[in-house]
């Protein structure tokens, strides 16, 4: 057979090995989308909680970038109505983290429930994933309001189907010494144990996008 008989699968086969190593090249783009325990209240950005999963997820050889989309203070309302503009086109996955200011704020889980449905369907509109992390009510809120409150998260990531977490402040919230002054924030060695206990949850669900589920 003539060479020029090999060059068009020649050529085929080499931009499919082009376009391989591309697909391999491309970073994960995600986005830690919550409050100030996302956006690392106090703490300098490198300690905030995206740039230290971004960093774990790296070492375990993940191509992944994690911008931080927390806001200190927001709620479920206040995530709701930024979702859209905070979360740029090209994201392949969110981690979703909001709850715990409508807690300690007293709004009616109703309310929290609605608005985090909301924005989780918003996303999958565009195509983006969802984890969902967790969260439940503070003890001082009582026991009715825990009730309401604290099966929000797990039947949300039921109902659609989502990577799920379940409680964002696993293994710091009575550890007085892994939180701030205030007693209700993170520092940096709480931050530490919060991704080291959230890494195989975050490790699922990347390699969850790579496989496109």
């Amino acid at each position: 057979m003539a060479l020029k008989d090999f060059l068009p699968f020649f050529l085929s086969l080499a931009m499919t090995i082009a376009l391989s190593a591309t697909a391999r090249a491309e970073s994960v783009s995600l986005v830690g989308f919550g409050d100030s325990l996302m956006a690392g209240f106090q703490l300098p950005p490198e300690d905030a909680f995206p740039a230290r999963l971004e960093k774990a997820l790296r070492d375990k050889g993940l191509d992944v970038t994690i911008a931080n989309a927390g806001v200190s203070g927001d709620t479920t309302s206040g995530g709701l109505a930024r979702i859209d503009w905070s979360v740029p086109d090209g994201t392949k996955g969110v981690i979703l983290e909001l709850g715990a200011n409508d807690a300690l704020r007293g709004i009616p889980p109703e309310e929290t429930r609605k608005n985090l449905a909301a924005m989780i369907t918003r996303l999958k509109e565009r195509g983006i994933a969802v984890l969902l992390a967790g969260m439940l009510a503070p003890p001082n809120m009582g026991a009715e309001y825990a009730s309401r409150f604290n099966p929000i998260f797990p039947e949300l990531a039921k109902e659609h189907n989502l990577v799920f977490y379940p409680f964002f402040l696993d293994g710091v919230v009575t550890e007085a010494g892994l939180k701030l002054e205030d007693g209700m924030h993170p520092n940096g060695d709480g931050i530490g144990i919060m991704v080291e206990r959230f890494l195989p949850t975050a490790e699922l669900f990347v390699h969850s996008l790579a496989k496109g589920e």
